[in-house]
């Protein structure tokens, strides 16, 4: 096992769910928990150790009640904010997680300067962009989690088609992390066969349809929460491709700065990820309509920018 930290900012569903996962799995050596609720954290410190002794993992996990006892850490996950409540507008639900988005930055940054930092919270993709513009921390050490997760459910409903290959299957999803994601059936295989070669146009629509639509179905079905079984495990992922050193290559939220031809905006495109951050980004050779559904993809995530230039940075908030 590596000398490694990792701590968590927000313990709800996903929080918790990867804490286990980090600690059962061995992945760290020591896990940091940070959320507001002081019992309910220490709660689930003590649970998850307690299930780590049954794995016989080394990791120590640790409930953080002062800012000062979550430092030094290599990787730290914010899931922080707060779910969309009745007679919530939209753009309240933005402002107010942006304000808790800001408020996390500030407080883990000064204690954890080497850290990168991985974001779980919605609207995915202008959190990272706030995340971005509180800490003044370089692109690379702030990304998003989406991509990973909406490729995953691609994955699934790939399989849910043909009824073979799981397993086999690696999708392809890119943009913001919405209803205006765009998958990539071009880049999408089953042991190397193009999606294609194997489904018909009509089924690979259905495919596209039910993958921007995957955390909807799951929100519609819980009726009082959304998903996070998927989403800590797409994590998981990585923060061992970051602890570990890997250069594996993952779709991730990052800051364009000229790739695709788009500048100081977020969205979900393939990187390489490493013990540095994103380490690379790579450029794909789209077609004219992917090129479009990226457009539309980054005009949604500019809109919701625009929102908060507007209403609250320049008004509250100088960065």
């Amino acid at each position: 096992m590596n000398k490694k930290t990792v701590g968590i900012v927000g313990v709800g569903n996903v929080g918790a769910t990867l804490a286990f996962i980090l600690a059962t799995k061995n992945i760290c050596s020591n896990l940091l928990l940070k959320d507001l609720r002081e019992n309910f954290v220490q709660a689930m410190a003590l649970d998850i150790s307690q299930a780590t002794n049954a794995s016989k993992s080394k990791t120590i996990t640790k409930a953080c009640l002062k800012n000062e006892e979550f430092k030094n850490c290599d990787v730290i996950v914010i899931t922080a904010g707060i779910a969309r409540k009745p007679g919530m507008s939209r753009d309240d639900l933005l402002l107010t997680n942006a304000k808790i988005m800001t408020s996390v930055i500030n407080e883990i940054i000064l204690n954890n300067p080497n850290a990168i930092i991985i974001v779980v919270s919605n609207p995915l993709d202008v959190m990272v962009y706030t995340a971005l513009k509180a800490s003044n921390c370089p692109r690379n050490k702030i990304i998003g989690m989406a991509g990973i997760l909406d490729s995953a459910r691609m994955a699934h409903f790939i399989f849910e088609k043909l009824g073979y290959g799981q397993g086999q299957i690696e999708a392809s999803v890119m943009g913001g992390h919405g209803n205006d994601m765009v998958p990539l059936a071009d880049f999408s295989t089953v042991a190397g066969v193009r999606l294609s070669e194997l489904l018909s146009k009509e089924d690979i629509e259905d495919i596209v349809n039910k993958t921007k639509n995957g955390g909807a179905q799951i929100v519609k079905l819980l009726e009082t929460g959304s998903a996070y079984y998927a989403p800590a495990y797409s994590t998981t992922l990585m923060i061992e491709a970051i602890l570990e050193d890997k250069k594996e290559i993952y779709p991730c939220a990052v800051m364009l700065e000229g790739e695709y031809g788009y500048e100081k905006i977020v969205s979900g495109v393939p990187v390489m990820l490493g013990s540095n951050g994103v380490e690379k980004i790579i450029e794909l050779n789209l077609k004219e309509e992917q090129k479009n559904q990226f457009a539309k993809s980054i005009a949604s995530v500019q809109e919701l920018v625009n929102i908060l230039k507007e209403k609250l940075w320049n008004k509250h908030l100088k960065f």
